[in-house]
C-alpha cells in the first residue's frame, strides 16, 4: 500500500522542529441540533480541550464504576497483553481495548453523548482507534510525561492527519492533588517534531514510561510560558475532551485517593491508518485499530442496558 504524503515529519531530524497545523480543529461549526453549544465548539477549536459535566446519571456511573472495579480486581478474563503495569511494580497502570473486552465499556464507547459529539466535531463517521482504562493508584501512581498523542499515532501507527480526539470519562474524582490530566491550551495549533529514531517494539516500554516521541524541554518551556498550563478536574461523570495534538501529561499520585478514567479515542473513518510514518512496523491492534468499525451512536440510558 502506497503511503500518503507526510504532512508532519517527526523523529527524523537531529534537532526538534515546529510545524504549523495545516488543518481545522473543530471541523463543523454550530448548527441547530448540535450536541454542543456554539461557545463550547469555539472553546474546543481555540484551546484544544473541553470539559463537560453531569453527562451521566448516578445510576449509570454506579454501573461503570462497578465494571471498573471488576476489571482491576479480577482481570483473569482480560487478555494479558492488554494489561500494562506501573514501572517497577505489578500495579495496573492501564488496560487497553476495553471496548472489546467489556460489554459496559463497549456500550459507553457507542453512547451518543460521546460518539455523537466526536462525530460532530470531526464531521465524519467515527470509530474507536484506541480505548483503555487508566488507573493511578493512591501513593504509587506514576506520572505520564508531556506528549502529543498524535505524534505517536502518526509516527508509530500511521494516522495520517489530525482528525481524531480523545475523551476521558472520569470514574473517580479528579482533584488538583491526585495527578489529574494537565493540558497546555492552544498547543494543538503547532506540531512538535521529536528527535530520536523509534526503537523496535517501542510500545513495550513506552506504555509504562515514554522516552521517545516526547517534546524537548526548551519547546515545552516556551509553550508553557506562552500558553499556560490547565489541570481540568471534576467529579465522577465529568468528561474531558481534547484534540489529538493537544500537549498533555499528568503528575504522579502521592495522595491516598486513586484516580481512574475510561479513555476513548475516536478517529474519523476517512483518517484510517496507513503504514507508520516513523517506525518499521505498526503497533498491535489492541493499541491502534487497523480495521475500522464505524460506530452507530446509541441513545438512551446506560443503566438498563448495562444492569
Amino acid at each position: 500500500m502506497q503511503q500518503m504524503q507526510d504532512h508532519y515529519p517527526t523523529r527524523r531530524a537531529s534537532e526538534p522542529q515546529l510545524f504549523p497545523r495545516t488543518e481545522p480543529v473543530a471541523r463543523r461549526s454550530w448548527q441547530p441540533g448540535s450536541p454542543l453549544t456554539a461557545e463550547q465548539i469555539a472553546q474546543f477549536d481555540r484551546d484544544g480541550y473541553l470539559v463537560l459535566e453531569d453527562l451521566f446519571s448516578p445510576a449509570e456511573l454506579a454501573v461503570l464504576q462497578a465494571e471498573t472495579r471488576r476489571l482491576l480486581d479480577s482481570p483473569q478474563g482480560v487478555k494479558d497483553e492488554t494489561i500494562i503495569t506501573e514501572p517497577g511494580s505489578r500495579e495496573i497502570r492501564s488496560i487497553f481495548e476495553i471496548h472489546e473486552q467489556s460489554e459496559p465499556m463497549a456500550r459507553l464507547a457507542a453512547d451518543e453523548r460521546l460518539a455523537g459529539i466526536a462525530g460532530y466535531l470531526l464531521d465524519d463517521e467515527v470509530y474507536v482507534h484506541q480505548s483503555r482504562l487508566n488507573y493511578k493508584p493512591g501513593f504509587k501512581g506514576k506520572e505520564f510525561y508531556w506528549h502529543s498523542d498524535f505524534e505517536t499515532w502518526h509516527a508509530e501507527d500511521g494516522m495520517p492527519r489530525m482528525r481524531a480526539l480523545s475523551m476521558s470519562v472520569l470514574l473517580a474524582e479528579n482533584t488538583s492533588h491526585n495527578g489529574p490530566l494537565m493540558v497546555i491550551p492552544g498547543s494543538h495549533h503547532v506540531f512538535i517534531a521529536c528527535v530520536g529514531e523509534t526503537p523496535e517494539d517501542h510500545y513495550k516500554a513506552s506504555l509504562r514510561k515514554q522516552e521517545y516521541g516526547v517534546p524537548d524541554e526548551d519547546t515545552l518551556t516556551e509553550l508553557a510560558h506562552r500558553q499556560g498550563i490547565v489541570a481540568p478536574t471534576g467529579k465522577p461523570g465529568t468528561v474531558i475532551i481534547f484534540d489529538c495534538n493537544t500537549m498533555h501529561g499528568s503528575n504522579g499520585n502521592i495522595t491516598p485517593f486513586p484516580r481512574a478514567n475510561a479513555f476513548l479515542v475516536y478517529n474519523a473513518v476517512s483518517n484510517s491508518l496507513e503504514a507508520p510514518f516513523a517506525a518499521e512496523t505498526p503497533r498491535p491492534e489492541f493499541i491502534a485499530a487497523r480495521q475500522p468499525k464505524p460506530i452507530t451512536p446509541l441513545a438512551g440510558s446506560l443503566e438498563g442496558v448495562l444492569a
